[in-house]
């Protein structure tokens, strides 16, 4: 038999994913090895409460409510707490140890991400994230290895299982928003408060994440705009399918060139319309799905479980890996590359094309109007459906589709739209992508 030097792990958090990595490490540990070229010995966990309530049977003695004396006794640390603090000081302090860090903390690499990275390349430590973004899929490692040599163009994801499982009984089963937010929590998709999820903050976290990793510069999480979908409505999900179109919340991560010839990058979060043919519209349930542009490679699409506490630990479990095989062979750490150091562009810069639906007078004329409102304000149209006057109010409906056009002249068109007396109402407007 092969004996394998060992490596020390700390384990900081015992929730889902932790207790699933201590469990994996503990029944794997010689095959873990065997691909690692070193014993992966589980020094201990850290947890706030010996006594809590666990998913797995663990033995007792490995648990400790002393975080740092652990994180001095290790090679590397683990760290699953999740939020800021005290996540933040711990990372730093295991880095400045000199241990190599996993995390899967999504919120503090997308607020912290460059103080970490620093922190490790000062010392020669590795920080390792795999788990940050859309769970089991491996999406990190690609970005960061397989495709350095690339230049990524643009990155769309469904990246938030608990939206996806939403829009996605909206627009298979019919439900409401209110009912498919109450489906998700009951089958422990969403929290008891689901804001971070439904109003986009989580995706928008790993869109930061995502979007400095592609792009190789630093994208702050105030950069990247955020919209969620408790605005999205039954009528618009349903509209949507009868036109050809599926309601997906997207993070998208894209290289552009402004008007004054810059390049730059945007990061930006919000539902769409996304054609039947596009193969994110086929993303059901709570999974996730990462469709990468880049120049060479082409369109690739990384796709499986976006959460769960066995399925993440995978991805932690493969960043491990990777950390004691680095242990074995010596050297440092390799920094991140956000070298680049593009502008972020603010949201009003993106060409983009939007579908507006309008409730207006039924009366000659309109449609004219309404035509001049987007031609002046540099807005074509490419589509219009007019239905006939419905019900008693002297209404009817418009849905206009444009060409593409700046966000902003769009944003600045919807709004002239709502102060015109022919219209009575803007009743939905989605943008429109990957077409």
């Amino acid at each position: 038999m092969i004996e394998y030097r060992n490596v020390r792990v700390a384990l900081l958090g015992a929730g889902s994913v932790g207790s699933q990595v201590a469990r994996l490490l503990l029944e794997h540990g010689d095959e873990l090895a065997s691909r690692a070229g070193a014993g992966l010995e589980l020094v201990g966990i850290a947890v706030r409460d010996l006594d809590a309530q666990r998913d797995v049977d663990l033995p007792r003695e490995l648990f400790t409510t002393d975080a740092e004396s652990l994180i001095l006794g290790a090679d590397i640390v683990v760290e699953l707490i999740g939020g800021i603090e005290p996540a933040r000081t711990l990372v730093l302090q295991a880095l400045q140890s000199g241990a190599d860090v996993v995390t899967g903390n999504k919120a503090l690499l997308a607020t912290h991400g460059p103080e970490l990275f620093a922190a490790a390349e000062q010392v020669g430590a590795q920080l390792y994230y795999e788990a940050a973004v859309a769970g089991a899929i491996p999406i990190i490692r690609p970005l960061h290895d397989s495709l350095a040599g690339d230049r990524i163009v643009r990155i769309m994801g469904i990246v938030n299982g608990t939206t996806n499982f939403i829009l996605d009984l909206m627009d298979r089963q019919g439900a409401t928003f209110q009912d498919a937010l109450a489906t998700a929590t009951e089958l422990g998709y969403a929290e008891a408060d689901p804001t971070a999820d439904v109003e986009g903050y989580d995706a928008a976290q790993k869109a930061a994440i995502l979007a400095s990793l592609a792009f190789h510069t630093s994208v702050p999480l105030v950069a990247v705009h955020r919209e969620g979908i408790t605005a999205v409505t039954i009528e618009q999900v349903r509209a949507a399918r009868k036109a050809g179109y599926v309601v997906k919340i997207l993070a998208t991560c894209e290289r552009l060139t402004d008007e004054d010839g810059r390049e730059g990058v945007s990061a930006r979060v919000y539902p769409a319309l996304v054609p039947e043919s596009h193969p994110l519209a086929s993303v059901h349930g709570a999974k996730n799905a990462v469709f990468v542009e880049a120049e060479a490679a082409g369109d690739l699409m990384f796709y499986g479980a976006g959460a769960g506490g066995v399925e993440t630990a995978s991805a932690v479990l493969g960043d491990l890996v990777s950390a004691a095989r680095r242990h074995v062979i010596g050297g440092p750490g390799v920094a991140e590359s956000t070298r680049s150091a593009l502008p972020v562009f603010p949201i009003g810069t993106v060409r983009t094309r939007y579908q507006i639906t309008l409730h207006v007078t039924d009366a000659p004329g309109v449609l004219s109007t309404v035509a001049g409102v987007l031609a002046a304000h540099g807005v074509s149209v490419e589509t219009v459906e007019q239905s006939s006057a419905h019900g008693d109010d002297g209404t009817a409906t418009l849905v206009i589709g444009t060409h593409e056009a700046r966000e902003a002249d769009l944003a600045d068109t919807v709004v002239a739209l709502r102060g015109e007396t022919v219209v009575t109402e803007v009743a939905s407007v989605l943008r429109m992508v990957g077409v």
